[in-house]
């Protein structure tokens, strides 16, 4: 639906009038009238600008959304802790709520915020050190596992997982036992960040369904 300007006539989005002319503004900021443009590239313009429109039309309302669900189970949390002096979040304050047919959950989740510290580097000498010395007797798989855990991603984020699987390997040969206290020195808890997520089941004996709201996965 075309919005209406004071005059009576047609809002264009994009489209400034001077003179009785038209125009729209290109991408290096020169006034391009409207009668020299390609129909196709109007049709593209007015595309990308009913799609955007739409799009943070719905980001405003998932992110309005969201606000109301942690809300929500903070005033269900509270009214819980009013009545038995007490919490119901498990590790880290993630909740879990479940409808009473047992077909519905909310699920709240904690996930820290990690960074490295310049132990890393340490500690990754000290490992190559290890597979170094222990060239014949390092086994492929911790060869890859070292490998995986000091390899950093196109963002130059170091591969977490992997890392922390290291940590799990037992070794008491040194210089491994002081790489992994240097690795563990290494890593800072630097923030949290919750995550609301939603399920669904067809019945008590079926699995958990995820509720998706990520455009993506969608």
């Amino acid at each position: 639906m075309e919005m209406q300007a004071e005059d009576g006539s047609a809002e264009e989005p994009g489209v400034i009038k001077m003179g009785g002319n038209r125009y729209m503004t290109d991408a290096q900021g020169h006034l391009v009238p409207l009668d020299l443009m390609k129909p196709q590239r109007l049709l593209e313009d007015q595309t990308v600008r009913k799609i955007l429109a739409n799009a943070e039309e719905l980001s405003a309302r998932v992110s309005r959304f969201r606000g109301h669900t942690f809300d929500d189970v903070a005033t269900f949390m509270d009214l819980l802790s009013e009545r038995y002096g007490g919490t119901r979040g498990g590790a880290k304050g993630n909740t879990t709520l479940t409808q009473f047919d047992g077909l519905g959950q909310v699920r709240i989740q904690v996930q820290d915020q990690l960074s490295f510290g310049p132990e890393l580097q340490v500690a990754k000498e000290l490992v190559d050190d290890c597979i170094a010395a222990w060239s014949e007797t390092a086994s492929a798989e911790l060869r890859t596992l070292v490998q995986h855990a000091f390899q950093t991603d196109k963002e130059g984020k170091i591969n977490r997982a992997a890392l922390f699987q290291l940590r799990r390997v037992e070794i008491d040969k040194a210089p491994w036992p002081q790489a992994m206290e240097a690795l563990s020195d290494a890593i800072c808890v630097i923030g949290s960040r919750e995550y609301c997520r939603f399920y669904k089941r067809a019945n008590a004996r079926a699995k958990w369904e995820a509720i998706t709201i990520d455009l993506a996965s969608a």
